[in-house]
């Protein structure tokens, strides 16, 4: 028997950059009381979600990671805990600008970064304004509790994603997110689909996958045309995890701010993976089309 408990905590944040740590922090202390070993917050968090719209102002939020006041400030909470944090984050590297996440291990000490590698562009989440994309490659952390994945927000619509880190050893995938209403047509509501889309990420790889949103309704002024209506989108929170088989196990509300721990058994799941055969009977020697974009061209 090896469980693991893990957490997912879901909160809303403003432009008061160090209540945000302060609240994060709050909400982390909170899981480690409750039993969480693996804590995971929303993407961004340090402020509001700024790819809102393309505002230059922004650009000055990012900080190398050196630098980076969270993943500083998070490091002594790690230490101190004794919890595994990944922590979002807008990381400059020279003139290179990354939707980034630092996983922190339990001793307080950095294990590396991911950069995000999907960035989407569409009205309201204007992140290739922000990011250009990642570089790291899909990566597994072996953290004092379990060898995690951790991937950001766009990446986890795409199977790829969590295959990569499951085929490199990842027992627990985290997907911190960043996502909400659709500015250019209110009618249009992801969130069962985004649930849906990532059960089915762990239900294929037989592994659990925890996932933190943010909320609240966040109204950034039109920098372009001060007549024009406000950019705004409203956060449906609804953070979950899913065990192995695809079902959620613990869900948040659409507006509440709350932390959901859950415990896991990796043995137990090890031993189910294994048994049902599907990493025994993949043909990697079929799947080369999937490194063409357009099902016909294979990229050398």
């Amino acid at each position: 028997m090896r469980n693991v408990s893990v957490a997912a905590v879901q909160s809303s944040y403003t432009w008061d950059l160090d209540g945000n740590l302060e609240k994060a922090e709050g909400l982390v202390r909170e899981a480690a009381a409750q039993g969480a070993q693996i804590i995971l917050l929303s993407e961004l968090f340090e402020a509001p979600y700024f790819p809102i719209q393309t505002d230059e102002k922004h650009f000055d939020l990012a900080q190398p990671l050196a630098d980076s006041k969270a993943v500083n400030h998070f490091k002594n909470i790690a230490k101190e805990l004794e919890v595994v944090l990944p922590i979002s984050f807008y990381e400059r590297e020279n003139e290179a600008l990354y939707n980034s996440i630092a996983i922190i291990d339990a001793d307080g000490n950095t294990l590396g970064i991911y950069r995000k590698t999907h960035i989407p562009d569409s009205p309201g989440y204007c992140e290739k304004f922000f990011f250009i994309p990642g570089d790291t490659g899909f990566k597994v952390w072996h953290t004092r509790y379990a060898p995690i994945g951790v991937a950001i927000c766009w990446d986890q619509w795409f199977p790829e994603s969590a295959r990569a880190m499951a085929l490199m050893g990842a027992e627990l995938l985290f997907f911190p997110t960043a996502i909400g209403s659709e500015p250019q047509d209110a009618g249009l509501v992801s969130t069962d689909h985004w649930q849906n889309v990532q059960c089915g990420q762990a239900a294929a790889n037989i592994m659990p996958l925890i996932v933190s949103n943010r909320i609240g309704r966040e109204t950034h002024k039109n920098v372009f045309d001060q007549n024009a209506k406000d950019v705004e989108i409203t956060f449906y929170g609804s953070s979950f995890i899913s065990n192995e088989h695809g079902q959620k196990v613990k869900e948040a509300g659409k507006d509440e701010q709350c932390v959901l721990v859950h415990t896991f058994d990796l043995d137990e799941i090890q031993e189910t993976r294994t048994s049902w055969g599907i990493f025994r009977d993949r043909r990697p020697e079929m799947y080369g089309i999937l490194l063409s974009s357009d099902g016909v061209h294979i990229r050398n």
